[in-house]
């Protein structure tokens, strides 16, 4: 088991106050600080206590660091801490086939990794899930588009009319498909003209609400149209929310623990000043009303709860967490797999049986596979990544 310092984004969405408060740190932090990142991810790799990546701890001992993962050939998930102040970019991620083949296209092209137009920064699919720290808001998923249609039936825009009709249709997918494709397509001047409709009807719906916010921090994006089409959702602090592949989603504001198969690969659509490519998007997207994929963390026992997956067929990653103290003295992590334990809360002491470490709020620590079980002790809570 080692200490594990990981890396901050200072993405301009992220909070000045979330994350140093929780690390112990002056509030406010001199620059916008969005996510820390715990992993062995290349673009912002965690280091251990004598200083060194953890991408080079894992490749001088691959089968001791990874056990039964070293068939993904590198630590397979990511953890972040992420605290939005500003909600990110509407965003979807690819399944493993498309991760692969955007890939090997844009390598072929001779577009640099590091190009800001590069879509796929790698290989492998990205789904995630995250746990709510604190009230968190998000959208996720297309709602039902009888109830959309209505929302823009409503702003009595004359240039939304199409969209208004595709939503209706009998075929849900199709429909969808024509008016995502149709919305990313408004001029300028139609988003302003239903933002103006909008803000004098923020009482009637909490998508023209959705709509004003969001057009005050992106003006003119045709994704404040967008938005109006997803699940609007509030998490309560332990609630888990989904994203698997092809699913439009975007965190809104709030702070959580995210986890995610180890990639950076992402698609915008709009509401950033990023790379936007929305042919692709288009592409990529599933285009199926659902309910969107939330639920509670399960007890397995004293002071240990597990999230289920709800991801079919993602084995680089599940989550849990400990509770530890008042009735639950000691609780025991296991697992046989790498794993990345987290200190949200208190302060833990963790026994891997061969060493010991004190974890603080913000605090981490990397436990090889060869380290079957963790015992905590103290008074706090502890997330644990590690594969399914």
């Amino acid at each position: 088991m080692r200490a594990l310092t990981g890396r901050i984004q200072p993405y301009a969405w992220g909070s000045r106050a979330a994350i140093a408060a929780i690390q112990g740190r002056p509030v406010p932090s001199g620059t916008p600080e969005a996510e820390l990142w715990l992993g062995a991810h290349p673009a912002a790799p965690s280091t251990v206590d004598d200083g060194r990546s953890l991408v080079d701890v894992i490749a001088d001992d691959p089968v001791g660091t990874l056990g039964p993962a070293r068939r993904f050939e590198r630590l397979p998930f990511l953890l972040k801490l992420l605290a939005a102040d500003q909600p990110l970019s509407l965003q979807v991620h690819p399944n493993s086939d498309q991760a692969r083949a955007g890939f090997d296209a844009e390598s072929a092209a001779g577009v640099p990794l590091t190009a800001p137009e590069r879509n796929y920064k790698d290989p492998y699919h990205k789904p995630e899930m995250i746990v709510a720290l604190t009230d968190f808001d998000a959208l996720c998923g297309f709602a039902p588009p009888q109830r959309s249609a209505e929302l823009l039936a409503g702003l009595a825009v004359p240039a939304l009319e199409p969209v208004v009709s595709a939503l209706r249709s009998d075929e849900a997918a199709d429909g969808l498909r024509a008016a995502v494709a149709a919305l990313l397509a408004v001029p300028v001047r139609t988003v302003e003209e239903a933002v103006r409709a909008a803000s004098g009807r923020t009482g009637a719906a909490p998508g023209y609400r959705l709509m004003v916010e969001l057009a005050r921090r992106h003006p003119g994006d045709p994704g404040v149209l967008v938005a109006v089409l997803l699940n609007q959702v509030r998490l309560r602090p332990g609630q888990a929310l989904y994203a698997p592949a092809g699913c439009l989603h975007a965190y809104l504001a709030g702070v959580g623990v995210e986890l995610m198969a180890a990639s950076d690969n992402v698609l915008r659509g709009g509401l950033t000043p990023k790379h936007v490519d929305v042919p692709e998007l288009l592409r990529l997207l599933r285009y199926e009303p659902a309910p969107p994929p939330i639920a509670d963390p399960v007890p397995v026992a004293g002071g240990l709860d597990s999230y289920p997956q709800l991801l079919p067929g993602v084995a680089e990653f599940a989550l849990s967490v400990a509770r530890v103290g008042g009735p639950h003295r000691r609780v025991e992590l296991a697992a046989d797999g790498p794993r990345v334990l987290f200190c949200v809360s208190g302060r833990v002491l963790a026994d891997d049986g061969a060493a010991e470490l004190s974890l603080g709020p913000g605090e981490a620590a990397f436990v090889a596979a060869d380290r079957r079980t963790v015992q905590l002790s103290g008074y706090g809570e502890v997330f644990q990544a590690t594969t399914a």
